[in-house]
């Protein structure tokens, strides 16, 4: 995929001869001269205040993984509560241009957004618990500056200068977050920036963004940005105590960088000691008040409520003068609902559930961390504990190895992936949950594995393969299709990437589940599509596609109908990357009703079996 990058002007006042004298006499002098070439670079994009909008930047100690995202959004998501403007970013030290070619067994899962960049998985953290979508200005990587810089050279932008880190790579990351501060309601800026930066301090590929960030500051002005050290409380446990040391030293690498932490947030196992917050405070010139710990909890949803006990939202905004924009009704509001479904997080639960999840990556939840929150939100929602049971596929070489593996599960999902390894295990778990009647969601090579099923074991088709398994398939049911690529704006080996309509045909399960909608819209990340050579025979065979592109014939959604399958169903696109906690999938919604429904029938019958579960709702079910 090729980065558009904005075409900025880099412009320097450069030494000129004053006159025909000079000239004659000094013409190699002025090459020498650098008084009238100024090294101070501080670009801001048209209309920018400085100091309007304040900034709140994470930077995290001792070492990755410690939650910088996660507290990042919880904080802004208390300040958006009180009814300021927030905009959330995250910094990337690594040199790709974005997250999409990076294994999830190294760094998690990767999150598309609406305009079709591929993130870090950090990004969904703040949608869901934002409740916004966000765009590229909200993801940086050193690639991305990197390349941006030298296209710039190479056009002569900046006007023979000797190109540097400081100041050049420091201004481009400056002015991408001011950028990014014009882009609130109605184009005004936003009230608070916060910027996560990835890894720790002290590594080398993220020490130009914490310089970066120092310029930011002194450059917007006093009670303009807030630091906030996250680092990490030891415990070992042949000590039996906790230890401060390894944080120490890690806020002393920060504070070599030139940045004093305003807040110091400590990551533990347990609520951090007094005597530790003492010594934590003494090394680090921050005030008791200002020690947080932020110990384990059993759901990254209760975490805002816990900063708004602790004081951590007010010490923010006396830290940045924000009181004064503070909407005390909005606060109240924002917190009832908040409250609510906190309040069902923790509470007793009605129903009991167990669901397989068979992927690829299944040994490491980060690669399906979007899944796993859709499934939580659901849960929630419908009153139910949810026992996942991950599943390797590559471990799956017959159908009574799946069927062994999925003994006793109410309900299966089949997520994405690429590549060759567990391919047929997946298709064994979509014929089990097929053939057994068990409610099954099927996710992008889901929806292809289930195509790929259905052409062999009831078409007969033994042979069906995707051509990206298998280019000299007899039936290529699955392939790339060139035309496809031409239609969709898609050239090259990119993928289809992003926000997308999606047709969806009346009376159908998919239909239902979005409460009648003729069109929604899905976020897509995939390159093989559904041959359409082969949708007529599909069709005449039972199988039926509820949803489409609305101009071409991309088939986006699949199903069975009732009369064969209570929920059977499959989509090319990823419903777990629009889920929201006030807002569940209705996707998964449904899968999981369906479970509930097979276990107790009675439930089809209540509030939430009627909405949800198609068989208590309507009567003309979408038949084949």
């Amino acid at each position: 995929m090729r980065i558009l990058y904005p075409q900025w002007s880099y412009e320097y006042h450069q030494f000129m001869p004053h006159s025909d004298s000079d000239a004659s006499s000094g013409f190699l002098s002025q090459f020498s001269n650098s008084e009238d070439s100024g090294e101070h670079f501080s670009p801001s994009p048209p209309g920018y205040v400085k100091g309007r909008t304040r900034f709140v930047v994470v930077i995290g100690t001792v070492m990755s993984g410690l939650g910088k995202g996660i507290f990042a959004s919880s904080l802004a998501k208390l300040l958006k509560d009180k009814g300021l403007s927030v905009a959330p970013v995250k910094l990337e030290g690594y040199l790709n241009i974005d997250s999409g070619t990076l294994n999830p067994y190294r760094h998690g899962e990767v999150f598309v957004l609406d305009d079709g960049l591929e993130t870090d998985m950090d990004l969904g953290t703040y949608e869901r618990i934002l409740g916004q979508n966000l765009s590229r200005s909200n993801f940086m990587t050193a690639g991305q500056i990197y390349t941006e810089i030298l296209e710039c050279e190479r056009r002569g932008g900046y006007l023979g200068r000797d190109v540097q880190m400081i100041p050049h790579v420091t201004g481009v990351v400056k002015m991408k977050l001011r950028e990014l501060a014009m882009k609130g309601p109605g184009g005004k800026q936003v009230d608070v920036v916060f910027v996560e930066v990835g890894g720790t301090a002290g590594d080398y590929e993220n020490s130009f963004y914490i310089e970066a960030l120092r310029e930011l500051a002194f450059e917007e002005g006093d009670g303009s940005t807030c630091f906030v050290a996250l680092t990490y409380i030891i415990e070992p446990a042949i000590l039996g105590e906790q230890k401060s040391k390894a944080a120490q030293l890690g806020m002393k690498r920060l504070m070599e960088a030139g940045i004093q932490p305003h807040i110091i947030a400590c990551r533990a196992e347990n609520p951090i000691t007094s005597k530790i917050a003492q010594k934590i405070s003494m090394f680090s010139n921050v005030p008791m008040k200002r020690v947080f710990s932020m110990h384990d909890r059993e759901s990254i949803y209760v975490i805002p409520d816990a900063m708004r006990t602790e004081g951590l939202d007010r010490e923010i905004l006396s830290i940045l003068e924000l009181h004064d924009r503070v909407d005390n009704v909005a606060e109240d509001s924002a917190r009832k609902v908040w409250a609510s479904f906190a309040s069902r997080l923790s509470g007793p639960r009605d129903h009991n559930i167990t669901l397989g999840i068979s992927g690829k990556y299944a040994a490491l939840r980060d690669a399906y961390a979007s899944i796993d929150k859709a499934v939580e939100h659901c849960a929630v929602d419908l009153s139910a504990t949810v026992d996942i049971r991950w599943l390797d596929t590559s471990d799956f070489d017959t159908a009574e190895h799946a069927s062994h593996a999925l003994d006793g599960v109410d309900a299966i999902i089949v997520p994405g992936g690429f590549g060759m390894r567990g391919v047929e295990g997946k298709i064994h778990c979509v014929e089990l949950a097929r053939t057994q009647r068990i409610p099954f969601l099927g996710i992008c090579l889901g929806f292809q594995m289930a195509v790929i099923e259905y052409a062999r074991n009831v078409l007969g088709w033994s042979d069906a393969n995707s051509t990206e398994f298998n280019n000299k398939t007899k039936y290529p049911v699955i392939s790339e299709l060139p035309d496809q690529k031409r239609l969709e704006g898609i050239m090259g080996g990119t993928m289809r990437l992003g926000a997308q309509d999606v047709a969806l045909t009346a009376n159908s399960l998919a239909s239902f589940l979005c409460g009648g909608a003729k069109l929604v819209r899905e976020r897509f990340r995939h390159r093989y599509e559904v041959d359409p050579a082969f949708i007529d025979r599909l069709e005449a065979a039972g199988l039926i596609f509820s949803g489409r592109h609305p101009k071409q014939p991309i088939m986006q959604v699949l199903e069975l109908p009732l009369t064969s399958h209570p929920y059977f169903i499959c989509a090319q696109f990823h419903p777990e990357l629009t889920s929201r906690p006030l807002t569940p999938q209705p996707l998964f919604m449904g899968l999981l009703a369906a479970a509930i429904a097979q276990k107790e029938p009675s439930f089809a019958q209540t509030p939430a079996g009627r909405r949800w579960v198609r068989s208590a709702s309507t009567a003309n079910s979408h038949s084949a």
